[in-house]
C-alpha cells in the first residue's frame, strides 16, 4: 500500500511525531535546492521563502516517508542569488552539480526567466513563486509557477483602481526590473481598458533610494496615484518621500511591495491610501493558513511575508508528486507534478498545458495602523 502524505494542514501540530519504518530498506536523500535574495535590499523575502520551505521540510522528515521502498529524508541547499540573473545562473549550476531532485524558487523574475532554461536541459523540477509570464511561455516541461502572474496581479489592481477607487488618472513608475517592467505593461494596458488615464511612465531601478526628481515630476501632472512596479525596498521611500512632497494620492504596486517590510521603511507615509496584491486566500480566513501562521510566528518570532505559505506547500506539493510516482526522480515525478490537485495553506494547486495555476485568486490588501489588512 502507498503511503500517503498527511495535508500540510493537518501536520503542523504532529510535526514531532515520526511514522513507523521499521520495514524500510536504505535511507534515500532528496536535495532540493532553493534560491533566493539571502542578503541585499531584499533579504527580508528571501529570507521568509526559506522558512517557508524549512517548516515544511521539518515536517515531511518527521512523518518518515517512503518511496520506492526505501525511507525517504529531504535536505535544502539554500543559496543567494541576491537578487542577480548572474549570481543565479552560478547558483543554478551549482545545483546542477549537486544533482538536486528540485529547485524551489526563485523570488525574482529576473533571476527566473534566465535560470529556467538551465534546469530544464538538466531536467530538474522549478518550482517558482516568479511572477513574469515570460517564465512560463517557452513551455520548458520542467518548469512550474506556484504564484499568481503579473497579468492577474496587474489587471486586479487596474480593476480595483476603477472601481473602487474611482480613479481617472495614474502615473507609473518602473524599477526596469524582469518584474517590474512585466508588471508595469500588465496595469498600464489593464488600466487604459477601465478607463484610467495614464499620464506618465517613469523608470528607475532596484537599487534606487532617491525618488525626489520623479515624484516632482509626476506631482504637476496632477495625478490621482501612482502604480510602482518593482519592490518593497523602493516602495517603502518612494511612499515617504511622496508625502515629503506633499502628494496625499493613491500608491498602488504588485506583490513585491505587499509585506510589512513597506512599513519599517516608510513609516507613517505607508499608512494611508497604500493598496497591492497577493494571491491566494488570506492566511487569517482559514483554519489551515491561521494554523500556519502560528506556527511561523512560534518558531521564528514574526509574521510570514509573501510567500512563505507557497514555498511550505511547494515542499508538500514536491512530496506528493515523488509519492505518487513511487520515484525521486524528477523525469519520473515531473508528470505526476503536471497532473497534481492539491490544496495546501496558500491555495489550490493544479496546473494549466504552460505550468500555471489554472485558479490563482487575488486579494487586495491596504496598510492601517502599521499592519497589512486584507480588504472584504
Amino acid at each position: 500500500m502507498t503511503q500517503q502524505l498527511r495535508p500540510a494542514c493537518m501536520v503542523l501540530a504532529v510535526a514531532g511525531m515520526l511514522s513507523a519504518t521499521a520495514h524500510a530498506a536504505d535511507e534515500q536523500v532528496v536535495k532540493i535546492g532553493l534560491t533566493g535574495p539571502l542578503s541585499g535590499p531584499q533579504a527580508a523575502t528571501g529570507k521568509d521563502d526559506e522558512n517557508g520551505a524549512r517548516m515544511a521540510l521539518d515536517i515531511v522528515n518527521a512523518q518518515g516517508l517512503i518511496i520506492a521502498g526505501k525511507k525517504t529524508r529531504f535536505e535544502l541547499m539554500s543559496e543567494d542569488d541576491s537578487a542577480d540573473p548572474r549570481t543565479g545562473m552560478t547558483v543554478a549550476q551549482r545545483f546542477v552539480d549537486a544533482n538536486v531532485n528540485a529547485v524551489l524558487g526563485p523570488y525574482n523574475s529576473g533571476v527566473a526567466i534566465p535560470i529556467s532554461k538551465l534546469l530544464n536541459d538538466a531536467q530538474i523540477v522549478m518550482a517558482t513563486v516568479a511572477s513574469n509570464p515570460k517564465v512560463t511561455l517557452n513551455g520548458y516541461p520542467y518548469v512550474f509557477r506556484i504564484g499568481n502572474t503579473d497579468s492577474q496581479s496587474g489587471t486586479r489592481m487596474a480593476a480595483f483602481a476603477a472601481k473602487n477607487l474611482k480613479v481617472k488618472k495614474f502615473a507609473v513608475i518602473d524599477d526596469r526590473t524582469a518584474y517590474g517592467q512585466g508588471l508595469a505593461d500588465e496595469f498600464e494596458k489593464a488600466a487604459k481598458a477601465n478607463g484610467i488615464q495614464i499620464a506618465a511612465r517613469e523608470f528607475t531601478t532596484d537599487k534606487a533610494t532617491e525618488f525626489t526628481g520623479i515624484l516632482t515630476k509626476i506631482k504637476g501632472l496632477r495625478v490621482d496615484g501612482v502604480f510602482y512596479a518593482g519592490y518593497h525596498a523602493q516602495g517603502g521611500p518612494l511612499r515617504k518621500q511622496m508625502a515629503q512632497l506633499g502628494m496625499d494620492n493613491y500608491l498602488l504596486g504588485g506583490d513585491g511591495i505587499c509585506n510589512e517590510e513597506m512599513i519599517k521603511l516608510g513609516g507613517k507615509a505607508v499608512d494611508d491610501k497604500v493598496y497591492c496584491p497577493q494571491g491566494g486566500p488570506v492566511l487569517d480566513q482559514s483554519s489551515s493558513g491561521k494554523t500556519f501562521k502560528a506556527a511561523y510566528k512560534k518558531r521564528f518570532n514574526t509574521d510570514p511575508l509573501t510567500y512563505a505559505a507557497s514555498m511550505y506547500d511547494g515542499v508538500f506539493l514536491l512530496a506528493k508528486a515523488m509519492q505518487k510516482a513511487n520515484s525521486i526522480d524528477p523525469k519520473k515525478y515531473k508528470p505526476a507534478l503536471a497532473g497534481i490537485k492539491y490544496s495546501g495553506v496558500a491555495g489550490s494547486y493544479e496546473f494549466d498545458d504552460k505550468h500555471d495555476l489554472k485558479n490563482s485568486p487575488i486579494s487586495v490588501y491596504a496598510f492601517r495602523n502599521g499592519q497589512l489588512i486584507a480588504l472584504p
